[in-house]
């Protein structure tokens, strides 16, 4: 066990996330698509038999989601130790997104430096869901960094957690209600009701994953030459200001140590959405600002991994001996 979750988060470095309609966050969205296409098909109005629908699908997803990672994993390790072992930390990498979120950021940094600011904005669509046609380059150099801080815990941070606390299984189902929340856990008039249940579920299994995140990015910045007074600092100040309970926790960490000030209005499908902003202007928002964000993520992230697979060890140690 304790080598799963550091060979796990070198196979996310190395390989990142393969796209095959087999990946294991594909086929939850295919199930999750076809309970929200039962639920159209309905037409419900009632509001609350709206958020019944909504969290039957959320706990049959995240129970299938649990179980047959479960009985997978069980079947493998009867076969033979390692065979399982090998399954196991395969699932864990499915679960780690920290290259994806390079990737895909690096994307909009690329269009930036090459001046490309159309294919910038097209390439941050893809991460965010603010509407992102008329952002200046700033806006988008603001957007990208967002969406690194933001996602370092539900992407990274949490799963790793998850996994250490119950393996594959429970990562998997914290996967679950991660991409629940992503793609039912809007508050509009289709699923303000029927989404409920994932968002709130959502929120309540990123509450400490979330804070654990600001505190590892706030310990990152020492290795990655921002400011680490400063990080401190606006995480104090301005850790609640977002709607989230949970992502102005590692935004406002992010922004410190950058110097930069996020979030504030943006509009969304059209509609302009009046938000606070997190950090203070103490440098325009410029390209290379996504490479430091990224750093500041990926340093985080080894920095959990490091702690989590010494306390793995140190668990087993003491297990083995109390056997003795």
């Amino acid at each position: 066990m304790p080598c799963i979750i550091f060979v796990a988060f070198i196979l996310d470095c190395i390989i990142g996330d393969p796209q095959n309609p087999f990946h294991p966050m594909r086929v939850i969205g295919n199930g999750i698509s076809l309970g929200v296409t039962v639920y159209k098909k309905a037409k419900v109005k009632s509001p609350g038999i709206q958020f019944f629908m909504g969290m039957v699908l959320a706990l049959i997803i995240v129970g299938l989601s649990y179980s047959i990672t479960r009985l997978v994993i069980w079947g493998f390790y009867r076969m033979n130790y390692w065979i399982g072992l090998t399954c196991e930390t395969v699932i864990c990498y499915f679960l780690i997104a920290a290259r994806a979120l390079k990737d895909e950021s690096m994307k909009v940094y690329r269009s930036l430096y090459a001046a490309n600011i159309e294919d910038a904005r097209r390439d941050l669509s893809f991460i965010v869901g603010r509407d992102t046609q008329n952002l200046s380059v700033s806006g988008i150099v603001k957007a990208a960094v967002e969406t690194v801080a933001e996602n370092l815990s539900d992407g990274v941070i949490a799963p790793l957690i998850f996994i250490f606390i119950g393996g594959a299984p429970l990562g998997m189902a914290y996967k679950a209600i991660n991409t629940l929340d992503s793609m039912i856990g809007y508050k509009n008039a289709e699923f303000e009701y029927f989404g409920k249940f994932a968002a709130r579920l959502d929120d309540a299994a990123n509450i400490i994953p979330s804070r654990v995140s600001a505190m590892l990015m706030i310990m990152g910045s020492v290795f990655t030459g921002t400011d680490i007074k400063r990080a401190a600092k606006i995480f104090v100040r301005d850790r609640y200001n977002h709607k989230s309970p949970n992502s102005g926790q590692t935004e406002s960490v992010c922004a410190g140590a950058l110097g930069l000030c996020l979030g504030g209005d943006n509009y969304y499908q059209g509609v302009l959405v009046h938000k606070p902003t997190i950090g203070d202007d103490i440098y325009e928002p410029v390209p290379e600002h996504i490479i430091i964000a990224n750093r500041l993520m990926y340093a985080a992230a080894i920095i959990a991994v490091i702690l989590l697979t010494a306390v793995s060890i140190m668990f087993t140690v003491l297990m083995e001996r109390a056997y003795v």
